[in-house]
């Protein structure tokens, strides 16, 4: 399946039905007398989040949602009937926004949650509403509202508890496929990763948390430059981040571990400054690539003298890999507890 994060779609509401405007002729009611009845309202437009999809596909192919218009109003007090609410499912994470204005209207975080983007028209009301003593046969109805139009604009932010960020060709593909079921492509080549990709991680005790592993990041990427600024956005929401980076034994000389650590954190903050906020852990993969030992210990103290604990890793051995995991856990439980009003566990910030 396509992976697709954003779209942009029209959607209008249906007008209200006009009210009637029409008069008895019926036997033994001789003085007749206004009988047209009520429009019925038109049908609004619901978007739903629904945790079966994954994806804003759909949006792709179809742009234009229209909801049906209520009945006109008849003869006989009848009321129009009203028109069938039109409901849009999207993937839970979705953000809805108005494209015109730029402002968020609906930020649809749990399952089932449901939010009105366009509200149908109301119907008009028919002349039996304008009889008076002094006007005893109105001839005026009233004609139904439009329904709201609006051009959306849908981004989905992919919920996941744990981010994977890096450069690319660091090793967060073969990570995330050592450490769950996930399995994207892996190749000795950048931007191997074109899509994010989700995975869920089972530690022992019956706790479980989801990683997101993004395409990765360059220099310039919160202006546009490689593939990971398209999505950024799916690592907003993550509860810890964990950075990978790699020697320059396995990357050459152009790159450093600290240069490459500071430069995506630069990109983060500039994207978005809560995202260089966030907690992260920093992991030194790729030990399996001949890195030799005193270069590890020489990045260690580099990024100790920071303040920041190097977690060295072989993603590919599986060498390192429980203790950080088991590192993340309480970051994780952190903000589970603190999302639902639960004092978090005792947590090792190293």
């Amino acid at each position: 399946m396509q992976f697709i994060d954003e779209a942009i779609i029209q959607v209008r509401a249906g007008d209200g039905g006009d009210g009637s405007s029409a008069m008895r002729r019926e036997d033994n009611v001789p003085r007749g007398g206004p009988s047209g009845g009520d429009g019925g309202d038109g049908g609004s437009i619901l978007i739903v989040a629904d945790p079966q999809l994954g994806t804003l596909l759909d949006f792709k192919y179809k742009r234009h949602y229209k909801a049906d218009g209520g009945e006109p109003g008849r003869n006989k007090d009848q009321y129009g009937k009203r028109g069938d609410d039109l409901t849009l499912r999207v993937p839970v994470g979705t953000v809805v926004y108005d494209d015109e204005s730029g402002a968020e209207l609906a930020d649809l975080l749990t399952a089932g949650t449901q939010f009105t983007v366009a509200r149908g028209g109301v119907g008009g009301r028919g002349n039996i509403h304008f009889k008076t003593p002094w006007n005893q046969a109105p001839r005026t109805a009233e004609a139904g509202t439009p329904g709201e139009e609006r051009r959306l604009r849908l981004e989905l932010k992919l919920l996941a508890d744990v981010g994977l960020l890096g450069y690319p060709n660091v090793g967060k593909s073969t990570f995330i496929s050592r450490v769950s079921r996930a399995r994207p492509k892996v190749a000795d080549y950048p931007f191997t990763t074109l899509v994010p990709n989700l995975g869920v991680v089972q530690l022992s005790g019956e706790r479980d948390f989801v990683i997101a592993d993004i395409p990765g990041l360059i220099e310039g990427a919160a202006d546009g430059a490689g593939l990971g600024h398209q999505f950024l956005r799916h690592v907003e929401r993550c509860r810890v981040l964990l950075h990978i980076v790699e020697d320059s034994f396995t990357t050459g000389d152009e790159r450093e571990p600290l240069k490459d650590f500071d430069t995506i954190n630069r990109e983060l903050e500039r994207y978005a400054p809560g995202l260089a906020s966030k907690p992260q852990l920093v992991a030194l993969n790729k030990l399996d690539a001949g890195t030799h030992s005193a270069s590890v210990e020489e990045l260690v103290a580099a990024f100790a003298a920071r303040g920041i604990t190097l977690h060295p890793i072989s993603a590919a051995t599986g060498e390192g890999i429980p203790a950080l995991l088991e590192k993340m856990w309480p970051y994780v439980a952190t903000g589970r507890n603190d999302a639902a009003g639960i004092a978090p566990p005792p947590r090792d910030d190293d």
